[in-house]
């Protein structure tokens, strides 16, 4: 009997393939999936915080920028048809004697809250995280300023630095030293007003890094000491690298802050006295409400540098955050 060996059929097996290959791929559905129950649930506790955003932050911001892009005056602004003028009041402010002397005192006031208020915050800190007796009731009455209206703090530093009958210059002249006009010198009134703002936003550094200290495990702290190492060491090594993340949020947060702070300034030397002491914010709101004849573009135009300059330095900071984050 012939046996007779049947080979496989790869030319027949080429063509089914070919054929497989050539075939069309299925065509996908265009009818669109509608959203789930968890997305609505979503977009539902998204819509609070969209809406609030966009009333009290954006249209007021847009408001601002049209404010300083147009020539308004009381009668326009309660109308509504100021003409466009474009960036001629940013010019306006630029050449305008009061800028130069407004821009130093704003980078000064700034610079010096932030460096004080971030250095004696992160001493506190340091300090009350021995978690000695009475740690906490003593960091209960740090907050205190921190608490208090800020129209209640600036009367009592007015009251207190009072040429006449302050109790700072009762001090000095117990001790013998001639008393000083913090409010009415325009060689003290920039650095009364300073030392007040220290004194107000010093309890927030100290809360924010105090809760940075306690995410630093101890464990570190007892390897250092066994190492040899002192606390300035450990401080140093330890506690100021891992601070890091947390003290570049302080003093963003402190910067925005400080950028706009009116109050304190008004209500202590309303800007005075010849200027000494106004910054960006206090000049915005003496150009928009000081005068009889409010010039509300020029006055919208130094509240937009503000924000410009709170924006750049947000952008910063997210920029050394990524890199941190990618290093």
């Amino acid at each position: 009997m012939n046996h007779t060996t049947q080979l496989p059929d790869h030319r027949s097996e080429r063509v089914r393939n070919g054929a497989a290959d050539a075939a069309p791929p299925p065509a996908r559905s265009t009818k669109r999936r509608r959203p789930t129950s968890t997305q609505w649930a979503a977009w539902a506790f998204l819509a609070p915080v969209t809406l609030y955003l966009a009333l009290f932050y954006a249209y007021p911001l847009y408001r601002n920028i049209d404010l300083s892009l147009r020539n308004y005056t009381v009668r326009s602004f309660v109308q509504g048809d100021a003409p466009f003028t474009g960036l001629a009041n940013y010019r306006t402010v630029l050449d305008d004697p009061t800028f130069a002397p407004a821009l130093l005192h704003t980078v000064v006031f700034t610079a010096v809250c932030l460096f004080f208020q971030y250095a004696i915050g992160l001493a506190l800190a340091v300090f009350f995280n021995q978690n000695f007796r009475l740690s906490a009731t003593l960091r209960a009455l740090f907050l205190v300023p921190w608490l208090l209206p800020l129209i209640v703090s600036a009367s009592t530093w007015s009251w207190m630095l009072n040429s006449d009958s302050g109790i700072v210059n009762a001090v000095l002249h117990a001790v013998g030293v001639d008393p000083v006009n913090w409010l009415t010198s325009p060689s003290w009134s920039l650095a009364s007003v300073i030392i007040a703002n220290i004194w107000i936003g010093v309890p927030f550094n100290l809360v924010v890094l105090y809760s940075g200290l306690q995410s630093i495990p101890t464990s570190l702290y007892e390897a250092a000491a066994i190492d040899g190492a002192n606390a300035w060491q450990r401080f140093w090594r330890i506690t100021f690298p891992l601070l890091r993340p947390v003290s570049a949020i302080t003093l963003l947060l402190g910067l925005v802050y400080t950028l706009k702070v009116f109050d304190i300034i008004w209500i202590m030397t309303k800007g005075g006295p010849a200027d000494s002491s106004t910054t960006f914010a206090t000049w915005s709101y003496q150009l928009g409400f000081g005068n009889l004849l409010p010039a509300f573009g020029p006055g919208a135009a130094v509240g937009n540098l503000l924000v410009v300059a709170a924006l750049v330095f947000g952008l910063v900071y997210v920029r050394v955050q990524r890199k941190q984050a990618l290093s």
